[in-house]
Formats: structure tokens, C-alpha cells, sequence
């Protein structure tokens, strides 16, 4: 954790700037001051420094994961193609004293559709 030289108040990172020029800076919380750029791959957790490498912030899946079915499956008629079996989860989409977005995505075509409850 880093502190500001004006102020004294604790330093946040932020983003600065557009999507291909952005950058993340260090700014006050107090007084918005922004300094230099955060250092993003030595973070320090329960006193501990924690060193990340770029590779480790971007996942990938190969062709081999993604022909895994980790979903739940559920009889639902697909709009486009008719078929009867697809995949199901939820997502809180809305405010969250209103009810999960429930999404579907058909094992056939792989069409994807939700169902509002």
C-alpha cells in the first residue's frame, strides 16, 4: 500500500486514459493526486508480496476444455432449432433485491437464450 506525498492518504490504482492508450496510475483518495504508474505484478497480500507474471493474468482454453459439459442440463425447447435439452445457468443481472437472469444454451445448435424469473 502506497500513501500520497501531499496528503498522506492511502494511493488506489485507477485507469487512465482510453482503451489502447489506457494505463493504470496510482491516485489519491483524499486529494486526486496521481502518481506514477501502478506496479500491478508485485501485489502485496497479508503481508505477504505476491509476484505475477503477465502470462498468469490471461486464460486460455483450448479446444479440449471446451468440449467439456460442466453445466447442469435441463428439458427446455430451444427457439431456433426445437431442441429439447440445453445447458443452464444463472446470472444476477439486475439490482440484487431482484431475482438471477437464468441463460440456456442449446446442446444442439448452441443457440444461447435466457429466461427472466
Amino acid at each position: 500500500m502506497e500513501f500520497c506525498a501531499e496528503c498522506g492518504s492511502r494511493l488506489k490504482p485507477v485507469k487512465v486514459g482510453s482503451n489502447k492508450q489506457a494505463m493504470i496510475m496510482l491516485a489519491c483518495t483524499r486529494c486526486g493526486q496521481k502518481q506514477g504508474k501502478a506496479d500491478m505484478s508485485n501485489v502485496r497480500l497479508n503481508g505477504k508480496t505476491v509476484k505475477h507474471n503477465p502470462k498468469q493474468f490471461v486464460a486460455i482454453i483450448g479446444k479440449e476444455e471446451q468440449q467439456l459439459h460442466t453445466l447442469p442440463t435441463i428439458r427446455i425447447e430451444c427457439p431456433r432449432c426445437g431442441n429439447n435439452t440445453a445447458n443452464v445457468w444463472l446470472v444476477q443481472t439486475r439490482g440484487l433485491d431482484e431475482s438471477s437472469t437464468q441463460f440456456f444454451r442449446c446442446l444442439r445448435c448452441g443457440f444461447t437464450f435466457r429466461e427472466y424469473t
